[in-house]
């Protein structure tokens, strides 16, 4: 059966990821263990111990995230199990193209610290967010995105399931808009425990700035198709991938197009591939037939290898 394997982003970080594996698998040590040696400080420790507040940092947060999830995949394919296409959410990205060799582990720990020092540092610290807007359509949002425009900079970051979507902007836009949403019907309006407005236009100058190191980095062609955030397309070239995570900073997530792309392509098996369980729950509400599944800990490796060994 198709599989692929999706990728968290930013947030799914949580202290005492990776411990476990840790332990247990050496693929799971050299992944942590270069991963301290190419930063020059012990990200597994933060990992493993802490403290939260470090951890949450974005500068760390994204290394952190990527090398958690790399790790993972790293022990599935020890165990024989290969996707057969990619994708991940955000940051995600990175590791997805690091899975499909479009460039190395190392080059990509060094160009997501490098992504989170700019989007900290695109935005002057607590006066812009993002808030998850639950319970309405996407048209609807997007209209109130619009409307809630003429107070400030506001604007539709990822499009993630049916019934969620996240805005980013200016602090004064986003209360406008949660207050047009509530009145619209929505269920929730989540602010998000992040430190700007990312996948906003607001983050266009570090997008500009990305580029920049991206051109130093060598990127080879996919070679296992991974679906872009930007525009729920897979990337095939290595000037696509590019260009791609050039936009994505700046350019909203259109997660529920990707995995509806999958979907078509006959993909059944969905693989959480990392820190926690996001993408999972966004991908029972966007696929209701097929398996989802994650892995991040012995426990949930065993128990995706039994299902493996069910459905083929």
């Amino acid at each position: 059966m198709t599989k692929a394997f999706l990728f968290p982003g930013q947030g799914s970080q949580y202290v005492g990821m990776g411990a476990d594996l840790y332990q247990h698998y050496p693929a799971v040590r050299r992944v942590f263990n270069r991963a301290d040696e190419v930063l020059g400080f012990p990200l597994s420790r933060l990992c493993f111990e802490g403290p939260k507040e470090e951890l949450q940092k974005t500068v760390n947060t994204q290394p952190a995230v990527l090398a958690m999830s790399v790790a993972c995949a790293e022990v599935m394919r020890d165990k024989g199990i290969q996707p057969d296409v990619l994708a991940g959410h955000s940051l995600g990205e990175y590791t997805a193209l690091v899975i499909a060799k479009a460039f190395s582990f190392e080059d990509a720990l060094l160009l997501v610290r490098r992504r989170g020092q700019l989007m900290q540092e695109a935005v002057p610290l607590g006066t812009g967010g993002m808030v998850a807007i639950l319970g309405l359509d996407q048209e609807t949002v997007v209209g109130i995105a619009a409307e809630a425009g003429r107070i400030g900079v506001i604007n539709p970051a990822n499009f993630n399931c049916p019934g969620q979507v996240v805005l980013a902007g200016e602090m004064r836009a986003l209360e406008e808009a949660v207050g047009l949403a509530k009145r619209a019907g929505a269920k929730r309006c989540v602010p998000l425990a992040v430190s700007g407005p990312f996948h906003s236009s607001l983050m266009r100058g570090a997008g500009e700035r990305l580029a920049q190191a991206l051109d130093a980095v060598q990127i080879r062609n996919p070679a296992i198709p991974v679906v872009a955030n930007v525009n729920g397309a897979f990337l095939r070239k290595a000037d696509e991938v590019r260009a791609a995570l050039v936009r994505q900073i700046y350019s909203p997530v259109r997660w529920e197009e990707g995995m509806r792309c999958l979907v078509e392509m006959g993909v059944g098996v969905f693989v959480e591939v990392g820190p926690g369980k996001v993408l999972s729950g966004l991908m029972k509400k966007i696929f209701t037939d097929g398996s989802v599944l994650n892995v991040e800990d012995g426990a949930s490796l065993q128990k995706l290898l039994a299902r493996l060994e069910e459905v083929g």
